[in-house]
């Protein structure tokens, strides 16, 4: 018999839809309150923040370092900065991107990613906030600028005295064995969804990079990036051996014009840098974009006035040195400490690089050309112990974030600092260990240092076959 009345029955089953809906597990109830979703605005920005950190490598870096040395020797430099960021870019995309970014074990991630394999305008990276993504070839290349950048901060504590080949095999090296293991240790974890509960928490942490499962905090790079770099600058300075003429004839900068044209951009750029290692423009991306700017401007005034006291003048060249130790110092702790926390560690990290390119090296007596380690290495020690302490909700700082309870968590100032020393302690170990391996390897197989009558005449004619000025 034909159904006389079908609007009434639709509309009873609607009705019964509404007051009985169908029981869903947890799983699927998690699934369908969280939609995995890519803001155009957060795109937007990370394609400016890459470009930013671009920025801050060539020309940021090369000209900041090329001032810095004599004019004989200006364009080595320049040539060494500039073919490292396109080199380390191919090896990013051939395995790096996959190495430190892709699950494996604690130390080493996989190669399933290896020639950017399976990822396509689709393919979503998560930021740090539930549902919300990017497209993972702006993050591949976000991380890419990273990898190009850390190790040319290198060069500038052996700067002068290195050939061109060597330096290049050595960064394939140091590369491939410390700053891939060290950025999956500290930057890999399956993201902020796959935080559903507290089963589902320890099943994720299981997998993240050893210093992350440690607790560590590294918001931007201060143990993948400087305390990576400026270990390596530290052994290599030491490997190597000193200039010629070290301690006995003048070494000075020949340009700090451009050292400080150099420190500019570099105070630009890593705006990009650390608000980029957000991955979303938000209220938190704004609290990063204040600390930068505070801590930087802290630790100019600081070194300035430490040099000032102990030297009786203040020179620009400090002041360009003292800006970007308060960038180091902050890009750990940019995204968890309060404004007066940035502040307070720009003014410690300011006086205390000053007193490591000053007493420190002399005192110890290596030849950190262009201080490396005395403002990479020892901001970035301190910056990243002193994310323990700025983090803390009790002195301004955010705090840790829960994603389980979806609030912050419970912060233990003690605790908080032993994971920072974990973080610390395993870099400077790691970074020691595979660059004085790297160096040793390098010098048998090629050699490491230039002849000393092409030291004495200068890198940029005896091996590039050009001069930075025509007089």
């Amino acid at each position: 018999m034909k159904n006389r009345f079908p609007g009434l029955i639709g509309l009873a089953a609607l009705l019964l839809l509404i007051m009985c809906p169908p029981m869903l597990s947890a799983e699927e109830a998690t699934a369908a309150a969280i939609t995995q979703t890519v803001n155009k605005g957060d795109t937007a920005w990370m394609i400016v923040a890459t470009v930013l950190v671009i920025l801050m490598v060539v020309p940021g870096l090369a000209l900041f370092y090329g001032g810095m040395v004599r004019a004989k020797n200006m364009l080595s430099v320049l040539m060494q900065v500039f073919v490292i960021f396109a080199m380390m870019s191919i090896l990013w995309a051939l395995y790096g991107y996959s190495v430190a970014f892709t699950e494996g074990n604690a130390f080493f991630g996989g190669f399933s990613k290896a020639f950017l394999k399976g990822i396509t305008p689709d393919s979503m990276a998560a930021t740090f906030s539930k549902g919300a993504y990017v497209p993972e070839f702006i993050y591949v290349a976000f991380q890419l600028t990273f990898a190009a950048i850390t190790p040319a901060l290198i060069i500038g504590a052996f700067a002068e005295r290195v050939k061109f080949s060597a330096v290049l095999l050595f960064m394939f090296i140091w590369f491939t064995f410390s700053y891939l293991p060290i950025a999956h240790m500290v930057w890999y974890w399956a993201g902020p969804d796959a935080y559903t509960d507290a089963k589902a928490a320890e099943a994720a942490g299981a997998t993240a990079g050893f210093i992350f499962q440690k607790g560590a905090l590294d918001f931007a790079g201060g143990t993948v990036v400087h305390i990576n770099a400026g270990i390596a600058g530290l052994i290599g300075c030491l490997v190597i051996g000193k200039r010629i003429g070290f301690g006995r004839e003048s070494l000075a900068p020949h340009s700090v014009t451009m050292t400080m044209i150099g420190a500019s951009l570099l105070w630009v750029g890593w705006f990009g840098f650390n608000v980029g290692s957000n991955l979303e423009a938000n209220g938190l991306a704004a609290l990063v974009f204040v600390n930068t700017l505070l801590a930087s401007a802290a630790a100019t005034l600081s070194w300035m006035c430490a040099e000032w006291m102990i030297r009786g003048k203040p020179s620009m060249l400090g002041g360009a040195s003292g800006a970007v130790a308060g960038l180091v110092a902050i890009t750990p702790a940019c995204g968890w400490s309060g404004p007066m926390g940035a502040i307070m560690l720009g003014l410690v990290v300011g006086a205390a690089c000053f007193w490591g390119v000053t007493v420190l090296k002399a005192k110890l007596g290596y030849d950190d050309s262009l201080d490396a380690f005395g403002v990479h290495g020892i901001g970035g020690i301190i910056g990243a112990v002193g994310t323990g302490i700025v983090a803390s909700p009790a002195l301004g700082g955010t705090g840790v974030w829960d994603y389980v309870a979806n609030g912050v968590a419970e912060f233990s100032l003690s605790g908080q600092v032993t994971s920072q020393l974990w973080g610390v302690g395993v870099c400077i170990v790691w970074s020691g260990i595979v660059s004085f391996v790297a160096f040793k390897l390098v010098d048998v197989l090629i050699g490491l240092r230039v002849p000393e009558e092409v030291e004495r005449e200068g890198l940029d004619i005896c091996e590039h076959g050009e001069t930075a000025y025509h007089i």
